[in-house]
């Protein structure tokens, strides 16, 4: 496994990132173990979840089932970089979402209880609020650092200029700020190659992408159509059917270099500078193997210049529409 520094932190972690929300209804408690061993068996020790993971279970749930995980102890938690997110609804009721220093504090010393620890390396904003000023932020989150409650701050799903007001207000403050910012990302979704990912770089933030193989649409769906195993969403379906043509020669292109689709997916993804760690999403074991698989992948310039050809990017903005 080879690993590197999450943003400007000190922190290292590896070059792919366990997601875990499959875990509870989709996978089972005791496959989500099992896949969790496997994980660090490879190498692999960052974990991202949220507060709230769960689908029907209840938000929560996800958490609960890393927290028995960790209770057996074995240097679990010892040796996982834990990362969870806080934002969305919780409960019926005010103040149970989204990032008042209220809500910020309640849910991180619920999410501490689910997980069975009693701190998160990087405590992620799920989302942009824009009904909170970032000095009340800053100062819910710089009280929890002091009480050893969290390590890091990172987001997911901001804009670039979202990502440059935080970082200014955190260096007003003198405080760290963010480390890293979670993007859908991969060779069908390039938006934030216009302005995040170069408001990530310059403020020193990695990119951890997520939906790195676009739902499925970049796994091999045509060599194969349909496992009998997954059933695709009815979006996928429909960006299936409007990009047919491009993931028939992107799944070409794979079997010309000798590799599986998805493998070339996340491999495209980790030669991008930006990029830290995917975001995996593993609901067996064999899908697990799959994607360590990827980190042999070598892509050379030819077969670069060939995906940005079938999936073309974007250059950073203004550039990109203008001069």
């Amino acid at each position: 496994m080879e690993y590197t520094q999450l943003g400007r932190s000190g922190l290292k972690v590896s070059r792919l990132c366990l997601g875990t929300m499959n875990f509870g209804e989709q996978t089972g408690e005791s496959d989500s173990h099992f896949i969790m061993d496997s994980a660090h068996e490879n190498g692999i020790n960052y974990f991202d979840t949220a507060n709230s993971y769960g689908d029907s279970l209840g938000p929560g749930a996800t958490e609960a089932v890393i927290g028995r995980w960790f209770e057996q102890g074995g240097q679990r938690r010892e040796r996982t970089v834990l990362a969870t997110k806080v934002f969305s609804d919780m409960a019926d009721w005010p103040n149970n979402s989204k990032l008042s220093a209220l809500n910020i504090r309640r849910a991180l010393d619920a999410s501490l209880m689910r997980l069975k620890t009693d701190y998160v390396d990087v405590y992620q904003f799920h989302h942009v609020d824009r009904a909170t000023p970032w000095d009340e932020i800053w100062q819910a989150m710089e009280t929890a650092v002091s009480q050893g409650k969290i390590i890091y701050a990172g987001s997911s799903n901001f804009a670039g200029w979202h990502i440059a007001t935080a970082q200014a207000e955190a260096r007003r403050r003198n405080l760290t700020g963010l480390v890293s910012e979670q993007s859908i990302y991969n060779l069908l979704s390039r938006d934030i190659e216009l302005e995040v990912i170069p408001a990530a770089e310059s403020n020193g933030l990695g990119i951890v992408p997520w939906s790195p193989l676009a739902g499925g649409l970049l796994s091999g769906v045509l060599g194969h159509e349909l496992d009998g195993k997954r059933r695709l969403t009815e979006g996928v379906v429909r960006r299936l059917v409007k990009h047919r043509d491009a993931i028939e020669m992107y799944e070409n292109l794979a079997a010309e270099v000798g590799h599986a689709p998805g493998e070339v997916g996340l491999a495209w993804l980790l030669h991008q500078p930006a990029v830290t760690a995917p975001i995996i999403g593993p609901r067996t074991r064999g899908q697990l193997d799959a994607a360590i698989r990827a980190l042999d992948v070598k892509l050379d310039t030819e077969t670069l210049d060939r995906l940005d050809m079938i999936f073309p990017g974007h250059r950073p903005a203004p550039e990109d529409y203008a001069w």
